[in-house]
C-alpha cells in the first residue's frame, strides 16, 4: 500500500501515461452510461411530454409517482433487475446477467424517471405558453408533442445531462447485475470501490479524478445551457 502523497503521484502518472487498464475502464463506463441515457431518453422524453399535455383521470397521481421514482434506491433496482435476469427469472433465458447489457438495463431503470420528470416540467411550461396557438392551428394535444419537444430541445439537454450524471456515478445497481468482472463489466465506480478495499489507492484516485472531471463537465454544461436558455427567453 502506497503512502497518501505517493498515491497521488502514481494516480497522475496513470492518467498522463495513458494507462491501458485505466482507459479501458473509463471507456466502458462511458459506453454503458451513454447507451443507457440514449434508451432512457427514447422512453422518458415522449412519456414525459405525453404526461405534460395529456388530460386524463389519475394524472396527478402519475406525476407524483414519476417524481418519487427519481429517488429510486439503486440497490433495489439492481436487485430487481438481478431477479429478472437470473437463471430462475423470467428473462434468464437471455443470459444477460453479469454483462454490460445488464448494467445498461439497470441504469435505464434509474435514469428514465429522471428524464421523464424533467421533460414533463419543460413541456408543461411550453404547453401553457403555446397551447392556444397550437389549438388554433387545429393541432391536438398529443400531436403537439413533437413540436413542443423540438422547441424545448435546449432545455431538454439539461434533462439528458442530469440523467448521464446519475448513470455515470452509479455503483450499487451496476455491481449487483454486472459483477465487476475484469475487462468485462468493470466500470469506474465499481473499480474505485474494489481497488480502495484492496489498498490500491493509485488506480482508485486516478479513476476518482476522472469521475470528478466528468461531473464538473456535466454540471458546467447544465449551467451553460441554463444561462443560454435564460438569455434566449429574454431576447
Amino acid at each position: 500500500m502506497h503512502g497518501f502523497a505517493e498515491s497521488f503521484v502514481l494516480a497522475a502518472g496513470l492518467i498522463l501515461s495513458g494507462n491501458p487498464e485505466l482507459w479501458t475502464i473509463v471507456l466502458l463506463s462511458l459506453q454503458v452510461s451513454l447507451t443507457a441515457v440514449t434508451f432512457a431518453a427514447l422512453i422518458g422524453m415522449p412519456a414525459g411530454a405525453a404526461l405534460a399535455v395529456g388530460r386524463f383521470p389519475g394524472k396527478r397521481a402519475l406525476v407524483v409517482l414519476i417524481n418519487a421514482l427519481m429517488g429510486l434506491p439503486p440497490v433495489v433496482v439492481g436487485l430487481t433487475v438481478y431477479l429478472l435476469l437470473s437463471n430462475s427469472g423470467p428473462l434468464g433465458v437471455l443470459q444477460l446477467l453479469y454483462t454490460p447489457t445488464a448494467m445498461i438495463i439497470a441504469q435505464v431503470v434509474l435514469v428514465t424517471p429522471i428524464i421523464a420528470a424533467l421533460t414533463r416540467q419543460v413541456i408543461e411550461d411550453l404547453d401553457a405558453e403555446y397551447s392556444e396557438q397550437l389549438r388554433s392551428f387545429g393541432v391536438s394535444r398529443l400531436a403537439s408533442v413533437p413540436t413542443l419537444l423540438w422547441d424545448g430541445r435546449t432545455s431538454l439537454l439539461t434533462a439528458l445531462l442530469a440523467g448521464f450524471g446519475r448513470a455515470i456515478a452509479e455503483v450499487g445497481a451496476v455491481i449487483i447485475v454486472g459483477g465487476n468482472i475484469n475487462h468485462v463489466t468493470r466500470v469506474m465506480t465499481t473499480t474505485i470501490a474494489l481497488e480502495t478495499s484492496k489498498g490500491n489507492l493509485a488506480l482508485a484516485l486516478a479513476l476518482g479524478a476522472i469521475l470528478i472531471l466528468i461531473a464538473i463537465a456535466v454540471n458546467g454544461a447544465v449551467g451553460l445551457i441554463g444561462t443560454a436558455t435564460g438569455r434566449t427567453a429574454h431576447a
